[in-house]
């Protein structure tokens, strides 16, 4: 049972409304330069748009289109940091971009992309791109549709595999530096007194209580919501702004088993239908194809990639490799998010900058109240950085130093670090080297704590279904360590289980018997949490097709 007391009688610098990335890493670049900060999210940590993307730490090279050289720049130095502060999350990915004659990105055109490409990650480690002749990429990909092909660029960005668990990182680097990080709390109101924010009227969502944060002229408070930026300015009696900030695009991607002629490497494709690039990405030994960018007005709660986004994404990765053959039964998963975009009135999508905006209330009234609009997976620790040192300038105290650049993730774990010899070398009797492996790529260092939960209970070294590689230590880590409170927080966002293979509905019995024996979770709780979870899957990841298919 969590206590708010002491929250409610605590001055803090900073509260931030909003764990999924951005607001993570604010709260945890604030807290490393010491601000008193507490995080507050009315949903899981990364349990909106942050869960949602393509997976991939990248320069953005499509955004050299519209000449936004110093975001691409941005996002290249970025891309270098988390190579170094979480090499356990984010590692090098080759990508191969396909060039055809009717395509609308001519081979020359695209080659000088490359050449300004590396010309701006000029400090990077990762190689630079290399031109492909039409012979080479047959030699290479004979699976591609060769018709009108007239050759392809390599390049390289990286991808962060486990997403979610990056997220996570950052606000348990938080709490460890003196955060104060709260999933399941949710503003309802914001009160102004004068010319500045004074209450933050919350609720906890797990129990029903409610609760104030008092936030005074010396408090900064960061609306970072995402696609819920306006919704939180409007809580309470007097909206704080009428006129939206935010006027996000719909982006959905479908997860497919390895199919013919799929790539080694990932692709980066021109859509024959409406000319969009979208990517093939290879991911945990299946493959990863999105994203769509629809203008969304609907529930923000609720999103979905609907029948007629699944079937684009299937014909266009169809279109490029002819034996694929993919239909809707393939597919095993998807998910949609809103980008968090500014609002405009006529533009195309994909045009929308991706430019981040800290939005300053003070010309509205509310001298302590910055939203953010906007903000890309790669450049989010670049985000917190400019929000924290705005924060200090409203305080009106001196810019301490920022330590995220260099500090690594909790889990960082360098591949010469002697922590996995030694963990094989206890738990081989156990575990298998694969297992083990596993674990090490899911929580890098932090391993050796899901590890030594087995020598505890022996039973927590077993599999949870057989043919994964997750055991049930995990589930008892989850809860124990990084704030997990329902089966949807475990199987989706801390071991991602939701997507190995029938949504996880096969491992929930082994959980919910982990958690009621290890946890002193009741059989009633149990039940009610495996009913939540399906109808949070149904509602969000199963194609609508399918549902309809298994109701008749």
């Amino acid at each position: 049972m969590r206590s708010f007391q002491e929250i409610q009688n605590t001055s803090y610098d900073l509260i931030v409304i909003g764990g999924g990335i951005n607001g993570a890493g604010i709260a945890r670049d604030a807290a490393l330069r010491g601000l008193k900060t507490i995080l507050i999210e009315k949903g899981d940590f990364a349990g909106g748009t942050t869960s949602c993307p393509s997976r991939l730490i990248h320069g953005g090279l499509r955004y050299l289109e519209y000449f936004e050289f110093n975001l691409v720049r941005e996002s290249l130095r970025e891309r270098e940091v988390l190579l170094h502060t979480a090499p356990h999350l984010v590692r090098p990915l080759q990508l191969s971009i396909p060039i055809y004659a009717d395509g609308a990105r001519p081979y020359r055109l695209i080659q000088v992309g490359m050449i300004l490409y590396d010309l701006l990650s000029y400090d990077k480690t990762v190689p630079n791109h290399r031109m492909l002749s039409l012979g080479q990429v047959r030699q290479l990909f004979r699976s591609l549709n060769p018709k009108e092909l007239k050759g392809a660029a390599q390049y390289y960005d990286a991808q962060v595999v486990y997403a979610e668990r990056l997220c996570l990182e950052n606000i348990l680097s938080a709490q460890a530096a003196g955060a104060t990080v709260l999933n399941y709390v949710q503003v309802m109101g914001l009160e102004k007194s004068q010319n500045h924010l004074s209450t933050i009227t919350c609720k906890d969502q797990l129990t029903g209580e409610a609760f104030t944060l008092s936030a005074g002229q010396q408090t900064v408070v960061a609306n970072t919501t995402g696609p819920w930026v306006d919704e939180v300015l409007q809580s309470g009696e007097h909206p704080i702004r009428e006129k939206p900030l935010m006027g996000g695009t719909k982006g959905s991607h479908i997860i497919v088993p390895k199919f013919p002629g799929a790539p080694d490497t990932a692709f980066y494709v021109e859509a024959a239908s409406d000319n969009r690039p979208f990517f093939i990405i290879p991911w945990l030994d299946r493959y990863l194809i999105g994203t769509t960018d629809l203008p969304y007005s609907g529930d923000l709660n609720h999103v979905k990639a609907d029948n007629q986004e699944i079937e684009y994404l299937i014909e266009e990765t169809n279109r490029t490799i002819p034996t694929a053959n993919l239909t809707l039964t393939d597919v095993l998963y998807t998910y949609s998010g809103v980008r968090p975009l500014p609002y405009t009135d006529a533009q195309t999508p994909s045009s929308i900058t991706r430019k981040h905006i800290l939005h300053d209330h003070a010309p509205e009234g509310i001298a302590n109240l910055i939203s953010l609009v906007g903000g890309k997976w790669t450049t989010y620790r670049q985000v917190g950085e400019e929000y924290v040192d705005a924060a200090y300038r409203k305080l009106g105290r001196p810019v301490p130093p920022c330590h995220t650049r260099k500090k690594p993730l909790p889990g960082a774990l360098d591949q010469t670090d002697i922590a996995r010899a030694n963990a094989v070398a206890q738990y081989k009797s156990q575990l298998s080297l694969t297992v083990i492996d596993h674990l090490f790529s899911l929580y890098g260092s932090k391993a050796l704590e899901v590890l030594a939960l087995t020598e505890k209970s022996t039973d927590l070294a077993e599999s949870i279904v057989p043919g994964l590689l997750d055991i049930k230590a995990q589930v008892v880590y989850a809860v124990e360590t990084e704030l997990a409170h329902t089966l949807v927080d475990i199987c989706c966002r801390r071991m991602l289980i939701a997507m190995q293979g029938n949504y996880g509905f096969d491992a929930l019995p082994a959980i919910t018997e982990t958690l009621s024996k290890h946890c002193g979770w009741s059989q009633g709780e149990c039940d009610r949490q495996e009913k939540a979870y399906r109808t949070y899957i149904e509602t969000q990841h199963q194609p609508d097709y399918a549902l309809a298919s298994a109701h008749t």
